[in-house]
């Protein structure tokens, strides 16, 4: 069977090619650049060129596939109305054209209850229009990944600057990428999958300032908060709305003031673990991922810092 993914450079694309890869798929990727898609290619699989900002490139790239696993999503320098709704639009109706047998999708949990925020809305909508295909699909509506908490609380925490946080807090059942990679492409195996729609999540909902708390404890440094009232956020992309350029950023302002309201991102997992026959027991934890991150960023800082002392030793 070939696999073709899209946005495969990406957080979760990367994970979904290497899974499919060891589980012995031939892997095609979708990609803008070749050669910041090389590790793809050393990994095994076969990169195709393509852009959801130019639709012609999408109809050649499905020959021979038989599924589609899309993690694309717009990158802070792109438009989410050309990346997530024209360009979902676009391969839809080239799967459609090329009878593609299965299409998985990645969209956001509760997409549905918050059409005044771009992004959740582009995303219900294509939802809709997967529903409307006729294709074989799986949606996997997601929370959060483990790897943005990195970047987001971790990486400041160790360099000693500032956690930027909102005046709220809402819970949210972050997951690790492989194990969503392993929801993926599990899906494509179980045909109860077909035309369904699941909601995935961690083992457990976290707030802001747990997330700093673990950080803290693991690191054994204390973080510097600083907070952000939420009106400011409202003020600020109401404001970014008034001129055409700064529209993106307004919109990636507003998903972040839904994350920011306190109510919680939970999904019901009851009877997915069941369906796509996943133990709860195998999810990575939060706990464990934050521990092998710190463990081995800490055993790094200790080696530089000994070849640090060492080349003073013997300079003087």
């Amino acid at each position: 069977m070939t696999i073709l993914v899209t946005g495969a450079t990406g957080t979760l694309g990367r994970q979904i090619v290497r899974s499919a890869l060891d589980e012995g798929y031939q892997v095609r990727c979708l990609v803008r650049n070749l050669r910041k898609a090389a590790f793809l290619k050393e990994w095994g699989a076969k990169l195709i060129l393509g852009d959801f900002s130019k639709p012609e490139t999408l109809l050649p790239a499905l020959t021979g596939i038989r599924v589609v696993i899309d993690a694309a999503t717009a990158r802070p320098t792109d438009s989410f109305y050309i990346v997530d709704l024209e360009g979902k639009k676009a391969l839809i109706n080239a799967a459609m054209a090329m009878k593609i047998e299965k299409f998985i999708f990645f969209s956001i949990l509760f997409s549905e209850k918050y059409s005044d925020v771009p992004l959740m809305r582009i995303k219900n909508s294509t939802e809709e229009l997967l529903k409307e295909s006729g294709l074989n699909f799986t949606i996997l509506k997601l929370c959060g990944f483990f790897q943005g908490l990195i970047g987001q609380y971790a990486i400041p925490i160790l360099d000693q600057q500032a956690v930027w946080l909102t005046s709220e807090s809402t819970p949210i059942c972050y997951m690790d990428t492989q194990d969503i990679a392993r929801f993926a492409l599990r899906a494509l195996t179980i045909p109860e999958t077909n035309q369904q729609v699941y909601p995935l999540g961690g083992p457990r909902a976290w707030k802001s300032n747990e997330i700093i708390q673990l950080c803290e404890r693991l690191s054994g440094q204390n973080a510097k908060v600083a907070k952000i009232p939420l009106v400011l956020l409202q003020l600020s992309r109401k404001f970014l709305r008034l001129f055409e350029w700064s529209w993106n950023i307004a919109d990636r302002l507003a998903f972040a003031e839904i994350l920011s309201r306190g109510e919680p991102f939970i999904p019901s997992m009851k009877n997915v673990y069941s369906t796509f026959d996943i133990e709860e027991s195998s999810i990575l934890s939060l706990e464990n991922y934050f521990q092998d991150y710190f463990s081995r960023i800490l055993k790094k800082l200790k080696e530089i810092n000994y070849q640090q002392n060492q080349k003073k030793k013997r300079s003087i």
